[in-house]
């Protein structure tokens, strides 16, 4: 009884690859269409893609072209090929203004070019244009059932951005380029008020400054010194009661001790 089901099996499966190659290289771009959509239901996205491609073109400006556009373009969102989904949806978009799909099929090309972000470290050209095209939809849909998803996909990336700038301006204080990432780290504050690596980066800045006025040269070192403590004042007076604070008191008695010098001149 197995055997016999296993054979039966086989020969399912056979037929079945047989009738797929056999409408593939047909003309008949109806049966291509019934095929494509039964595999698409079937969740045979990568076949449904290749009979779709076929018969995109035969169905421009027909009926069926709507119905066509948005399963092509899905298909490529579930084969996870978000480069071309993306393009694929914001084609259909534009192609089909007035479909009840263009809300979900606006929302999924924006997601599509989120999908391709890269990680922090590598460079985030993909991660800007992403937030760009969500912040374009939310604002197209304010009232959309996606905003939420949307939304969340935008501080997702944004605080890739985050840790990509607060990495670089780190780099800096580790090579010892201390005015980098000063900088750096200036820059980050200003771009990323509410960040939650704001602590931190508030904190190596201010490593920055103690290491590059205690090895400064005199003629600059006790404006570099003064600056180190403003730094740290500032730090204390927003996060008292920080894991940083006993290492930066200590850091901060030697640069009032470094200071003292100048003091004593004037």
């Amino acid at each position: 009884m197995k055997k016999f089901f296993y054979i039966l099996l086989v020969f399912t499966v056979l037929s079945s690859c047989n009738e797929y190659q056999k409408v593939l290289k047909s003309e008949d771009i109806a049966a291509k269409f019934k095929m494509g959509e039964d595999f698409y239901n079937e969740g045979k996205f990568a076949k449904a893609n290749k009979l779709f491609a076929q018969i995109v073109p035969n169905y421009r400006g027909k009926p069926q072209a709507e119905k066509l556009m948005y399963l092509y373009s899905n298909s490529f969102y579930q084969m996870k090929d978000y480069y071309v989904a993306g393009y694929q949806f914001e084609r259909f978009a534009s192609s089909y203004p007035n479909s009840e799909k263009v809300e979900e099929a606006s929302f999924l090309s924006a997601k599509s070019y989120a999908m391709l972000s890269p990680i922090y470290s590598k460079d985030q050209k993909e991660t800007t244009e992403a937030i760009d095209k969500l912040q374009a939809f939310i604002n197209a849909y304010p009232d959309s059932e996606y905003v939420s998803d949307a939304n969340k996909l935008v501080n997702e990336l944004d605080f890739k951005l985050e840790k990509k700038a607060f990495s670089i301006a780190k780099q800096y204080n580790t090579i010892s380029d201390y005015e980098a990432s000063i900088k750096s780290f200036d820059n980050f504050i200003f771009d990323f008020p509410g960040s939650s690596l704001r602590e931190e980066a508030l904190y190596v800045r201010f490593d920055s400054a103690y290491q590059l006025a205690m090895n400064s040269v005199e003629r600059k070192k006790e404006d570099r010194l003064n600056k180190a403590i403003d730094f740290y004042k500032s730090f204390k007076e927003t996060y008292s009661s920080s894991e940083f604070i006993s290492q930066m008191d200590n850091m901060a008695i030697e640069l009032n001790d470094a200071l003292k010098k100048y003091s004593t001149k004037s």
